[in-house]
């Protein structure tokens, strides 16, 4: 059985490969194997799944059999998305795939992954965290999980012609700078305000309205530290940062300051639960916060909300990443670093 599922394999990559160096005429011979099964997964309108349809996670690693390649083929442009790094992680990997091959099938294919970026990008700037799809809350501007971030982190890469995507076709680079200069007018827009001063950021916004909004029903419309980390960083990147984007990063960093959590450890307790422990040496932030009081609020899957982690489901509290440490690098590194070249 596992020589035919070899075979099989070996059979679709020959036959898609062939098809491609067909239709563009140009490969050099050289192949990667993880960039083989990605030019698979690629969708019609050059994105990518996270999951295919029926709900298998993606997994590059795993050898495509013929079950397998029918889930691939029955999974249409509804799951194009840039969660969970799907078409981020996809185009970064094949234009490094270029480079060390030279098969320009794997370059291809990635511009037109950026093309599908471009095109998905709203007016204003942000972008989805699935297009075409617009169903319950896939349409919203979506800095959860750094979805928009890594998508922002591409187009700077174009624009800059760094971190090896000087290989990507030159008519690219005007395009990717309007993209950056949009997606940081829309950070600016919606960086939340407490009495006319800027703090953090929400995980996602109504796309009409630039206002916070939720998203699954443990993820409140709240201040996420996780998310403003990768803002942050992102917006650290800019060279020459105007008077705005300076503001935006002092500001954060202020209210990360502000708000950390001293002498606590969310983790394991001995009866299995998680929980805050007391530990002197450590600094952590809860996810999220309110808007209002800049209190740790937590959801659970009944939609309720919380002041206190200890007061949801056993199976939130030890299913998602309630506190963690993500701005501790950020402010006692990289800012100080940042502000040095940036006084």
């Amino acid at each position: 059985m596992k020589n035919k599922i070899i075979v099989i394999y070996a059979f679709i990559c020959m036959s898609f490969c062939s098809c491609a160096t067909a239709q563009t005429g140009q490969s050099s011979g050289k192949t990667d194997s993880i960039a083989e099964r990605m030019l698979i997964y690629q969708l019609s309108n050059g994105a990518w799944p996270k999951q295919l349809e029926g709900g298998s996670v993606v997994k590059y690693e795993t050898p495509i059999d013929e079950a397998l390649m029918a889930k691939i083929k029955a999974t249409t442009e509804k799951h194009a998305t840039i969660d969970n790094r799907a078409t981020s992680r996809e185009i970064n990997a094949l234009v490094k795939a270029y480079k060390t091959t030279s098969n320009k099938t794997y370059l291809q294919a990635a511009q037109k992954g950026i093309d599908y970026l471009l095109k998905a990008q709203y007016a204003n700037g942000g972008w989805p965290q699935y297009y075409p799809d617009k169903s319950i809350y896939r349409a919203e501007i979506t800095y959860n999980d750094d979805a928009i971030v890594n998508v922002l982190n591409i187009m700077q890469n174009i624009a800059t012609q760094t971190n090896d995507f000087e290989v990507v076709d030159k008519t690219y680079i005007s395009k990717a700078e309007d993209a950056v200069k949009r997606g940081v007018d829309c950070i600016l827009k919606t960086q939340v305000l407490q009495n006319g001063k800027p703090t953090i950021w929400a995980a996602q916004y109504d796309q009409n309205t630039l206002k916070p909004a939720k998203a699954r029903n443990f993820e409140p419309a709240s201040l996420s530290t996780s998310e403003s980390v990768g803002i942050v960083r992102f917006l650290m990147r800019l060279k020459t940062p105007s008077a705005e984007v300076k503001n935006a990063i002092t500001n954060a960093v202020a209210w990360f300051e502000a708000t950390k959590i001293v002498g606590f450890k969310f983790e394991k307790k001995a009866d299995g639960d998680r929980g805050l422990i007391a530990d002197a040496t450590s600094i952590i932030w809860a996810r999220f916060y309110d808007f209002q009081t800049n209190k740790p609020i937590f959801g659970d899957r009944d939609n309720s909300i919380k002041d206190n982690v200890a007061d949801i489901s056993f199976e939130r509290r030890n299913g998602y990443s309630w506190y963690g440490a993500w701005p501790n690098n950020l402010i006692s590194k990289e800012y100080p670093k940042w502000l040095k070249a940036n006084p």
